[in-house]
């Protein structure tokens, strides 16, 4: 007989079996739950480069043991999911918003892409949401603001656009929020104010715009607030409530304006750090700023603040980083000031309007690491203090107004990398020790100052130079065999307006074999030194890296060696103004990515090799004033990157190579001063972008195609010293840019087209000695143009100044104000033709004195020296305009000068032959 009393303890039993079996179930289909929204991620990865995943996540093992996944200790569900730094690629599936139980997701600094799908607001667990460094796009959901308990939301270094959801700001436990580095619109809402935990927001670099709502600085929880690089405007908002765990604000690269507001700062006690350069703030720094006395960088550069630093800023005793370049102040006492701040490291008063000397107190800021200065209005000399300064590793004081000496004690300082102080009116001589006491030296830039004496034979030891720079200055004596041995890092080398030579035991430029040790070598820059030497063959050695080798003015001899078309690298190569000979090699065509070669104003010979229609790259060919022969290689043509040409006074022959009217990108054309032949076709029009076209001094013959009006970018057109026929074409009313037009000396005939009254650029015409007829026109530029202009044009007629016959619809009567005005405008002609005459004679009469050696020994030649002095007759008259504005410009002086030049010796030259 069954006892009562003992059917309740086996109920009992009974419940707990199926409750506990009940419990296993549900956690086992739980899990599996969570198990199949992972490989549904799974599934949508499409790269996972370390087989993280497609290993590991397997149904064979439990879902807790796979990498990335943290379950919980009770219930066994999914509660954290970390794929960090994985470098997965894919995209996120719905089924994720399964893992309900999930309080932590990273899947930061990985590949995956897409939007968000919405079945993620199922995760209200979430404390920590992080998907930075991605590249998910689409709008940030709004279902964000459902998860109440979450604390940190980054979604920065994504590609989110939209505006930033409202919701965001119901989200009460949230301490950090990075949007950073996201496609954005919009502004900040004003509802930010209603995160009352916030501690950390980040919004750099989001495309936000608008102003700053003063809500931002009433979060009383806040610590940093980073909005830089945005396109915030209006001025900085004041601070109603004391921030006393405010300590870093970067509004950097903004257009923010107006004045800073004092009550910003009077309620930020503990402001560590404030960044608000390249903006437009303007006014005096708020004396309430220097009671931050816990600022440790203060970033103020690139705006206009002016005034003066008050010396209340020695208040910031621990401040390390101090940028206020790139402003007015316009303050002397400025370094006075900064100089009583002991903590300071790193100095930046770039472009700040400083004045006056350097104080010796900057001496003072022993823990100084970089102290900038340049491109001030600083004088006097630099304080032996700065010697005091044994932590320095980076001084840069280019472009002031500073004399004397360099202090020796600066180059004690062992820490120094960077010493940079060009265009300034440095003297003396660096010291001799240099290389030894600097071992840590790595830019040494001194250009454009007074130094002179000898380069130190102990800086070829400093082996971690990387820039040496020591142009123009008075430097003088040899440069040392040894100079390269040991600069094994140099990568550029300035050397040059100098007064540097080479051993005279040796013929070569031995420091450039020395230099084939500075494997990293990118520039080599000697011009303007009496080197007086040839390249040697090492110049074949150089660094593979070497881009750019620049020797122009330097008397080097002898020939270009074939071993420079070794430098593969090489984008610049420049000898031009030397005495080298020979030919051009054949080799330089492997140098495929040269831009530039300048060999202009040499003595080389032979022919232009057609190995450079190699060079793909090639913008820059420059051979003028060489004895260059026979014809101009028409595969020039073909090569499409050419924008400047300049082959002029050789002694090229044939005609001007159809294929080069193609180069339709060409800018300057200089062919001038040879024995070119043929006439110029129609095709000329090609040259649509053309600035600079000169082909005088040739053989050229036929007429000036109408078509050339079509060059509407073209300034500087000289067709002078040719056969050229038939008239001048009304088009040339149409080249809107033209500055200067020479078209003398041809057989030109009909008469000048009054169209080109529209030419208001023109500054220089010269038709002179051709067989026009008709009008001088007097509209527009012409009423500047003086008679030299039209000079040898019998049957021209126009106005008495012009010295020409009067036009019969005009009379011939010539009345007292006409003869008084031949005179005003003769009269000052008569003086500069008389100068000029005298210069030209002392210049032929004493030839031994005249520096161009090409110039001597031409005294026998009497046409050719009647010709020339035609020519420079013509030019003065075209200098003696009575008022300044009137007269030729200088520049087309010197090129019409040079070009007088180049035609006398080739006549001369002729005549020799």
């Amino acid at each position: 007989m069954w006892n009562g009393c003992f059917l309740i303890p086996f109920t009992m039993i009974l419940w707990h079996s199926f409750v506990a079996t009940t419990m296993v179930a549900d956690r086992v289909t739980s899990n599996t739950i969570d198990q199949d929204a992972l490989l549904a991620l799974k599934d949508h990865i499409v790269d996972d480069p370390q087989n993280l995943l497609t290993t590991n996540w397997t149904t064979t093992t439990s879902v807790c043991n796979w990498v990335g996944v943290t379950c919980g200790f009770r219930h066994r569900r999914v509660r954290a999911l970390n794929l960090s730094h994985m470098g997965l690629s894919g995209t996120i599936p719905p089924h994720l918003g399964n893992l309900s139980f999930l309080v932590f997701t990273s899947f930061y600094n990985n590949r995956f892409s897409g939007s968000l799908p919405d079945e993620l607001a199922n995760l209200r667990r979430l404390k920590y949401f992080s998907l930075q460094k991605n590249y998910f796009g689409g709008e940030i959901p709004s279902w964000f603001g459902s998860f109440t308990r979450l604390r940190t939301l980054s979604l920065a270094n994504n590609s989110f656009t939209g505006a930033i959801p409202s919701s965001l700001f119901r989200l009460s436990e949230l301490d950090g929020l990075d949007l950073s580095y996201n496609d954005l619109q919009g502004h900040i809402p004003v509802e930010i104010g209603k995160l009352p935990k916030l501690r950390i927001l980040y919004l750099s670099h989001t495309g936000l715009s608008g102003s700053i709502p003063s809500a931002v600085f009433n979060i009383s929880s806040l610590q940093q607030i980073d909005a830089t690089g945005n396109m915030f405007s209006g001025s900085l908002p004041s601070a109603n409530v004391t921030m006393s765990s405010l300590r870093m604000i970067d509004f950097g690269f903004n257009n923010l304006t107006g004045s800073l507001p004092s009550s910003l700062f009077n309620n930020l006690p503990n402001l560590e750090a404030l960044y608000l350069s390249r903006n437009q703030f303007h006014g005096q720094i708020p004396a309430a700023l220097y009671g931050c006395i816990q600022l440790k960088l203060l970033s103020l550069s690139y705006n206009n603040f002016e005034g003066k630093i008050l010396k209340d800023i020695k208040n910031l005793t621990a401040l390390g980083s101090l940028y206020l370049g790139y402003n007015k102040f316009n303050d002397a006492e400025m370094l006075s000031s900064i100089s009583d701040l002991p903590s300071l490291e790193l100095l930046n008063l770039e472009k700040s309007g400083l004045t006056g000397p350097i104080p010796s107190a900057i001496g003072n800021l022993t823990l100084l690491r970089y102290i900038g200065l340049m491109d001030n209005k600083l004088t006097g000399t630099i304080p032996p203090e700065i010697g005091n300064l044994v932590n320095l590793e980076i001084i840069t004081l280019s472009i002031n107004r500073i004399g004397g000496p360099i202090p020796v004690r600066l180059f004690n300082i062992s820490t120094l990398r960077t010493i940079e102080m060009t265009g300034n009116y440095l003297s003396g001589h660096l010291p001799s020790s240099i290389g030894l006491q600097l071992p840590n030296l790595e830019r040494l830039i001194v250009g454009g100052n007074k130094l002179s004496g000898p380069i130190p034979v102990s800086l070829s030891n400093a082996s971690e130079l990387i820039t040496l720079e020591l142009s123009s200055n008075f430097f003088f004596g040899l440069i040392p065999d040894t100079f390269g041995d040991d600069l094994r890092s140099l990568r550029y080398l300035n050397l040059g307006g100098n007064n540097f030579t080479t051993n005279s035991l040796s013929s070569e430029l031995s420091f450039l074999t020395s230099l084939t040790n500075s494997k990293n070598l990118r520039e080599i820059i000697l011009s303007s030194n009496p080197l007086k030497g040839t390249l040697p063959i090492s110049v074949g050695n150089l660094s593979s890296s070497l881009e750019s080798f620049v020797a122009d003015n330097c008397q080097i001899k002898g020939s270009i060696p074939e071993g420079i078309g070794n430098l593969s690298n090489l984008v610049r190569l420049s000898l031009e103004e030397n005495d080298l000979k020979g030919t051009i090699p054949t080799t330089i065509g492997k140098l495929k990515k040269l831009q530039a070669i300048r060999f202009s104003e040499n003595y080389l010979e032979g022919s232009t090799p057609s190995d450079l229609c190699d060079l793909e790259s090639l913008a820059y060919l420059y051979l003028g004033g060489n004895k260059l022969a026979g014809s101009i290689p028409s595969c020039l043509g073909n090569v499409s990157s050419l924008r400047d040409l300049s082959m002029g006074v050789n002694n090229l022959t044939s005609t001007i190579p159809s294929t080069l009217w193609r180069l339709k990108d060409i800018q300057l054309l200089e062919l001038s001063s040879n024995y070119l032949s043929g006439s110029l076709p129609l095709d000329i029009s090609n040259l649509k972008v053309v600035r600079y076209l000169d082909i005088s001094g040739n053989q050229l013959s036929g007429e000036i195609p109408s078509s050339i009006g079509d060059l509407k970018d073209l300034a500087h057109l000289s067709l002078s010293n040719n056969r050229l026929q038939g008239p001048i074409s009304p088009s040339f009313g149409g080249m809107v840019s033209l500055e200067f037009l020479d078209l003398s000396r041809n057989n030109l005939s009909g008469e000048i087209p009054k169209d080109m009254e529209k030419l208001i650029y023109l500054k220089y015409f010269n038709v002179s000695f051709n067989g026009l007829q008709g009008e001088i026109p007097g509209g527009g530029p012409f009423k500047k143009f003086l008679a030299g202009s039209f000079w040898g044009n019998e049957a021209l007629c126009g106005s008495p100044q012009m010295q020409v016959q009067p036009c019969k619809t005009r009379g011939r009567q010539r009345s007292k104000k006409a003869s008084a005005n031949v005179f005003k405008y003769i009269l000052p002609a008569i003086g500069v033709i008389v100068i000029m005459a005298m210069a030209f004679t002392v210049l032929y009469v004493k030839p031994t004195q005249v520096a161009d050696a090409r110039l001597k020994d031409h005294g026998q030649y009497p046409a050719a020296k009647k010709d020339c002095l035609s020519s420079i007759l013509e030019l003065a008259l075209q200098c003696s305009a009575e008022q300044p504005e009137e007269r030729i410009d200088i520049k087309d002086v010197l090129t019409t000068l040079k070009k007088i030049k180049a035609k006398f010796l080739k006549d001369s030259r002729g005549i020799e032959t």
